[in-house]
């Protein structure tokens, strides 16, 4: 006896939310590589803050407080595909999840300086939240968990 595994085809709004859900984790990564490239500023800062630094000191925590950001997005963006994958996997635990992301995502934008690929990134991911919850997606959903 044979048994056949029927898999449901994501509707187009669903890959199209897996895609701008992609989209939006490219252009965080591309903001988290911005933050590489103003290591001279970082440092002007850092110095204007703290002139007792010797050029080491300022070498050091010019590299940290460029590492730590960049590390931290680089995490956001692994969990971010990840969840992306699920959501085209039809798991609505992983919608919730973008979702909840999506709404801290335009938060920081409230409370933070965002460069102009905060706010891209924003954008896009908003557009994959709410094609995620068109009906076709509700009912691709749907269909995924009962038969899950």
């Amino acid at each position: 006896m044979t048994t056949e595994t029927v898999r449901a085809t994501p509707p187009s709004t669903i890959v199209a939310a897996f895609f701008g859900f992609l989209a939006s984790t490219v252009s965080s990564i591309a903001g988290g590589l911005f933050i590489l490239s103003a290591h001279d500023e970082i440092a002007a800062a850092l110095r204007r803050d703290n002139p007792s630094l010797s050029p080491d000191q300022l070498d050091r925590l010019t590299l940290l407080t460029q590492a730590i950001p960049v590390a931290i997005a680089g995490v956001i963006a692994l969990v971010y595909l990840w969840l992306s994958f699920k959501l085209k996997a039809g798991r609505n635990w992983a919608r919730v999840t973008l979702t909840v992301f999506t709404v801290l995502q335009a938060a920081s934008l409230l409370a933070t300086q965002p460069s102009w690929a905060g706010y891209v990134s924003c954008g896009i991911a908003v557009v994959a939240t709410v094609l995620s919850y068109l009906g076709p997606s509700n009912r691709y959903i749907a269909g995924v968990r009962r038969a899950g």
